[in-house]
């Protein structure tokens, strides 16, 4: 059994979807689909959310964007005027939700509105595999991967799920499973999703928890690259990489893996694949157990929107273990992901992704012990395998608020 996971823009329009039944098809055997939210819909659905917690009545103007948008890719497929009840369904259970009243927790009504986009685009990838007799079934996914209630970026209950997944995907007597990405459900049935791009993380769990052979993650790149395209020229696909090293990349920022997807896989040795829904007969990049050394280029990775915040204390004691723990719990409590730390005698300097509602509380409350000193809009840069001239070309006419390096990887915070 295999599993394959589609992202946005391999089923961001009517050609994509026809595009991946050739690419099902080269594959026979057992399979579960995993899909992600056409296109950019989930950016979408994120406006929706923030704009109904806001009370803002423009949340109708973007729900209608992302409702015609599906109609036009249904008409594509079907033809003009074609509605499906499904989806008529779905819609109206999102028109449903954006007109009760909100709770005040926005991580809860982020996940019950933001779920939708899986949900839609997992209905109509389905109706039309079937409208063209690519038999399959359609699995909601909240249905088995069970989590806990950390909204927006829950924990999977692995005991629970395991046992349900297995009742679900019999593979008898259907060979195609097509379910949803990113998103699960607790034990009282409240929507959760597994943070952002987990789609790539549920294809690792579903395989995990099913023992698949292998993994196939469809993008629209060749396979990983040494360096974002978007940023960089002249990129270079890597063939193979280890567990570790992905796990070293994903850990940095880089886009083309979730950070959670290799453990789950590393833990049963199944191999991942990340290949060109573009070009589906060329090999791409596999990820799995490498006895031999890995000749790698410069690997560059680009995290933006990074915040850096400096610590000295008040009375200029020493930074000590005390400190230390009493500011990380402070980041545990507002859930904040820390992408660099350094130490000196007297100052701690902690860089990570600035939250959408700003750091303001955070501040305050460092400063009863601390004097602040912080930036946003920053970059860190990791470079794995790094030469000087690698170091040079990223840094130069940057201010380099930190820096550090190690035998294999060096990392900067720039302006």
């Amino acid at each position: 059994m295999k599993v394959f996971k589609f992202g946005g823009a391999s089923v961001s329009s009517s050609e994509a979807v026809r595009s991946s039944v050739n690419i099902l098809k080269m594959y026979p055997g057992n399979k579960v689909l995993v899909i992600s939210a056409m296109g950019k819909t989930t950016n979408a659905l994120e406006m929706v959310a923030r704009k109904y917690f806001n009370q803002d009545p423009e949340v109708w103007t973007v729900f209608q964007e992302v409702k015609s948008y599906h109609e036009g890719i249904i008409s594509e497929l079907w033809g003009e005027s074609t509605e499906l009840p499904e989806i008529e369904k779905m819609f109206g259970l999102l028109s449903n939700r954006i007109k009760g009243e909100r709770s005040l927790n926005f991580d809860y009504e982020y996940d019950q509105i933001v779920a939708f986009g899986e949900l839609i685009s997992t209905q109509i990838v389905s109706l039309y595999f079937n409208s063209i007799g690519l038999k399959n079934r359609w699995v909601d996914v909240r249905n088995c991967l069970k989590t806990d209630d950390q909204y927006r970026e829950a924990n999977i209950n692995w005991e629970l799920s395991e046992r349900l997944a297995k009742r679900l995907f019999t593979f008898e007597p259907d060979d195609l499973y097509i379910t949803q990405g990113f998103i699960g459900g607790t034990l009282t049935n409240q929507t959760t999703t597994l943070g952002r791009e987990g789609s790539d993380y549920t294809a690792a769990i579903l395989a995990n928890l099913l023992d698949a052979e292998e993994v196939s993650i469809w993008k629209n790149v060749p396979g990983i690259l040494n360096a974002d395209p978007d940023f960089f020229s002249n990129t270079q696909k890597l063939d193979e990489l280890s567990y570790k090293e992905a796990i070293e990349l994903s850990y940095s920022g880089a886009k083309v893996i979730h950070p959670k997807t290799i453990k789950p896989l590393q833990n049963k040795n199944i191999p991942l694949f990340v290949k060109s829904f573009l070009e589906p007969e060329k090999p791409g990049t596999v990820i799995h157990a490498v006895e031999h050394p890995l000749d790698l280029v410069p690997v560059i990775i680009v995290k933006k929107n990074m915040a850096l915040i400096t610590l000295t204390p008040n009375d200029f004691s020493f930074i000590s273990i005390n400190n230390v723990s009493d500011v990380f719990s402070l980041f545990a409590k507002y859930r904040l992901k820390v992408g660099l730390i350094q130490q000196s005698a007297i100052d701690l300097s902690i860089a990570f992704d600035e939250p959408e509602q700003g750091i303001d509380v955070l501040i305050r409350q460092l400063q009863e012990k601390f004097e602040v000193k912080y930036n946003t809009d920053l970059d860190l840069v990791t470079i794995r395998y790094y030469t000087p001239e690698s170091v040079a070309q990223i840094s130069a006419g940057r201010t380099i608020y930190v820096e550090q390096k190690s035998r294999r990887t060096a990392r900067m915070l720039l302006k």
